[in-house]
């Protein structure tokens, strides 16, 4: 009896892979252990979007074979796409399964690494599925790769072109988790602005989220929610603000691919598709139906050729923006990437200096969200673990100052009463499911 663990690194869509794997490995009659020492197997899904990320799974590799040397350790996703003879050099690896690839894993421990590449079309959305989650909020992942190219961003060299997922999968996925006890689904995707391009009649993203409504709501609404993992600027149509607006069950919450502020900046980077200010104005739109809500956003500092003035533009737009949070990054160079080779390279400390002054005017805005939340009559929570920790409905951490009285997974309504350290700490009024 073969026992194995697995470790993830890079995004959610990652996290739902290597489930999916899991229980296609548990399946065959192989135990899943929480302890790496213990295994058999260790699966690495690995990430490739930075350089610090190859880093990161060297060191987890080295790690793992250190603490288990009899282990045999399997690397699989997107830096076994582009690094496959570098990391089968690693100790204790026996096997680097690409990308490309991944699926075959479904069929056992000893299946993938036959020669792939994704210089052809994908044959269509590769086969994972899941029936539960290690993770109190479920991940759906309704797309994968790619189509577009930015100029700064590895994916499409790893993950291939967009595809989609049946919308009738999707909706059965959903089924079947709300029947094992979650109540919060993270739609995700790698560029959910690509969905349903490649599927019959061309439904996009706000199609999706819209028959989801019309097949759940009635049951659920009140009971569960669906969140949305990230959109770009270019999706906040008229029909997201209909779709949005009339939702039930999704999150009053958002999560912006921003990037920049500039323009011309966006431009160099290959997203000149949309205006920063369209992400002002839908924002405005849509505030009379979501009077409060959560808004993060990606932003990229220091990207080759940014001057001060067009960071400048960046910092206005994010004054402009109700932000609640962000995820702020200096521009790092990404082998392989035509960015790499742009010019007018942003001396590394301007770059961390920028960063700074960013993730400031985000926190200040994070502070003032915060205590706004402290006004309303209370909070939809998520309860994620037995400690009382959870999210609630508008993407803030909470902490329960006593127990919310259900298990993790469940929804529990709650009073908001203080700020501590970022965290709003409420008192439980009633399970909500």
């Amino acid at each position: 009896m073969t026992t194995f663990h697995t470790a993830t690194l890079g995004c959610k869509i990652n996290q739902y892979e290597t489930r999916s794997i899991a229980e296609a490995w548990t399946g065959r009659s192989a135990v899943e252990v929480a302890d790496p020492r213990e295994a058999d197997l260790i699966l690495v899904n690995s990430c490739a979007v930075t350089a610090n990320a190859v880093a990161d799974l060297r060191q987890a590799v080295r790690r793992f074979h250190r603490d288990n040397p009899e282990a045999g350790i399997i690397i699989t996703g997107c830096a076994a796409q582009v690094l496959p003879d570098e990391l089968v050099q690693l100790p204790g690896v026996i096997r680097v399964v690409a990308q490309a690839d991944k699926a075959r894993l479904l069929d056992g421990p000893e299946a993938g690494g036959e020669e792939s590449g994704l210089d052809g079309e994908k044959p269509g959305f590769a086969p994972f599925s899941i029936t539960g989650y290690g993770r109190a909020r479920a991940v759906v992942k309704v797309q994968d790769g790619c189509s577009h190219f930015c100029t700064y961003c590895i994916v499409p060299l790893t993950r291939g072109r967009s595809v989609s997922r049946d919308m009738a999968e999707v909706e059965a996925e959903v089924s079947r988790l709300l029947g094992a006890g979650f109540r919060e689904f993270i739609l995700s995707g790698i560029n959910l602005r690509h969905f349903g391009r490649d599927l019959p009649g061309k439904p996009d993203f706000w199609d999706l989220v819209a028959r989801l409504e019309k097949t759940f709501a009635l049951d659920w609404a009140g009971r569960a929610r669906l969140r949305i993992s990230s959109v770009e600027p270019g999706q906040l149509t008229d029909k997201a603000l209909d779709v949005l607006g009339a939702s039930r069950l999704v999150c009053p919450q958002l999560h912006l691919s921003l990037q920049s502020g500039d323009s011309d900046v966006l431009k160099a980077m290959g997203r000149g598709h949309y205006s920063p200010q369209s992400a002002v104005d839908f924002m405005e739109r849509l505030k009379p139906r979501w009077p409060v809500m959560g808004l993060g956003a990606d932003l990229i500092t220091g990207f080759p050729g940014e001057t001060e003035s067009q960071f400048e533009h960046t910092l206005e737009l994010c004054r402009a923006l109700p932000l609640t949070y962000g995820h702020v990054f200096p521009y790092s160079e990404r082998p392989g990437t035509r960015a790499a080779d742009l010019p007018g390279a942003v001396d590394v400390a301007v770059r961390k200096e920028r960063a700074a002054r960013l993730r400031k005017l985000v926190g200040r805005k994070k502070t003032t969200f915060l205590q706004r939340l402290l006004t309303l009559p209370h909070l939809d929570v998520l309860v994620q673990d037995a400690r009382g920790r959870g999210v609630s409905e508008y993407y803030a951490a909470c902490r329960f100052e006593e127990s919310p009285g259900v298990p993790p997974r469940s929804l529990a309504r709650a009073r908001p009463v203080r700020v501590d350290k970022g965290v709003v700490v409420v008192e439980p009024l009633e399970a909500v499911a």
